[in-house]
């Protein structure tokens, strides 16, 4: 479709990717293929040479990948999109491809467990230096920048705090400074916030969450500003073999689909939610973007065009009241994971990020009773009413 770039979100989800094909079929299809034939040697020898387009084995594209990836591009205003086998294949590209030992990066405290893990341990065995910081306080990126930091890292809101960084103002320090900046969306989607119109050179989301939206893929993407990075983690990702396979980007491509309006039902809940457990005499503390309380209220108004479905609180009893409510739940599911149409709950300091030492975590500010809730699509009055129930019992 032409000039797709200038209609609205709610129009790009749904026909984002949809690229022509033999049979003219309104759907993609799915090229369940390894490989693929060449017309003659010439052929296949045109094709590994970048001469011409076409495909050849499906690590390395594959059409219905590509529709998949070509979505999200358009989505977040990218050059060009890659799909991973996970969110994490995502993460592990991304630094493969930008760092080399001896380098330094500077990322926020508070981020998903697993990718705090990978730098402290796989990255810095192989020669690259992290210094966490607190990314919502500028002066401490600041501070926290060496001659040889090639990197920042950040994830805004973060995960599990939905503590916000602003990203227009770490991109021009950084910019400054000759350095990279990678910024996670996942919690927010593109539809909610889009980073590269912010600043930031990549951007990554777990497919799993909110751009697949059902629970049934485990996925990953990476989204860049220039052809020159696309080149990059391109070559990076064959090598590496992290791809996604065909099914699960026809899943993803049919979720996205529905993004825009699910987001819109996502915050809408998610707003009722926070504010009922804002009241409630039980809670300690809550951040949710949508309240006026968050601490980076302002911030998240400049950069996000709507709050999301991400909720973090305490309850007053710590961990014990925690385990109390989550035990006694019945709409909403003890489980990992977010951003499905299903309502989840979890415990991070025991489950997602588990990884994390508790020096680190405390330093991030994931507290022993923090509980992260991903509220879904259902009615938000049952929704309340579950948590009503189980509050009732601490």
């Amino acid at each position: 479709m032409k000039n797709i770039k200038n209609l609205s979100d709610y129009t790009k989800s749904v026909h984002g990717g949809i690229c022509d094909n033999e049979h003219l079929a309104v759907i993609p299809p799915i090229y369940q293929t390894s490989t693929f034939k060449f017309k003659d040697t010439d052929h296949g020898a045109r094709l590994f040479e970048a001469k011409e387009d076409g495909y050849i084995y499906t690590r390395m594209g594959n059409p219905t990948i590509e529709a998949c990836e070509e979505s999200i591009a358009i989505l977040e205003n990218g050059f060009g999109g890659l799909a991973c086998g996970s969110g994490m294949a995502a993460i592990h590209t991304v630094f493969t491809a930008l760092l080399k030992k001896g380098d330094h990066v500077v990322c926020s405290d508070s981020i998903y467990g697993p990718t705090t893990t990978l730098l402290n341990t796989i990255f810095e065995k192989f020669g690259v230096e992290t210094t966490f910081i607190d990314s919502t306080q500028i002066g401490n990126i600041i501070k926290a920048f060496k001659p040889n930091t090639r990197l920042v890292y950040i994830e805004t809101p973060s995960n599990p705090t939905m503590l916000i960084s602003d990203i227009e103002e770490i991109s021009k320090i950084s910019h400054e400074r000759k350095a990279i900046l990678v910024v996670d969306n996942t919690f927010m989607s593109p539809v909610l916030q889009k980073p590269l119109n912010l600043g930031a050179d990549i951007v990554l989301h777990s497919l799993t969450k909110f751009l697949n939206g059902h629970a049934d893929v485990v996925g990953g993407v990476i989204v860049t500003k220039t052809e020159e990075n696309y080149a990059l983690m391109r070559k990076t990702l064959n090598l590496l073999g992290g791809t996604i396979n065909p099914f699960n980007a026809f899943l993803v491509h049919r979720g996205i689909k529905t993004l825009a309006i699910r987001m819109d039902r996502h915050s809408l809940n998610a707003s009722k939610i926070a504010e009922y457990l804002e009241s409630h005499p039980q809670v300690e503390w809550i951040r949710f973007p949508g309240l006026k309380s968050h601490p980076q209220y302002d911030i998240g108004k400049k950069q996000m065009s709507g709050p999301g479905g991400m909720i973090s609180f305490e309850l007053k009893g710590g961990v014990e009241a925690g385990k109390i409510l989550m035990n006694n739940l019945h709409l909403c599911q003890l489980a990992v994971s977010l951003g499905g149409v299903e309502t989840l709950i979890e415990h991070p300091a025991s489950m997602t990020h588990a990884s994390m030492n508790r020096e680190l975590r405390m330093k991030a500010k994931i507290s022993d009773g923090l509980v992260r809730l991903s509220v879904g699509i259902e009615d938000a009055d049952e929704i309340i009413e579950d948590l009503k129930q189980a509050l009732n019992l601490i």
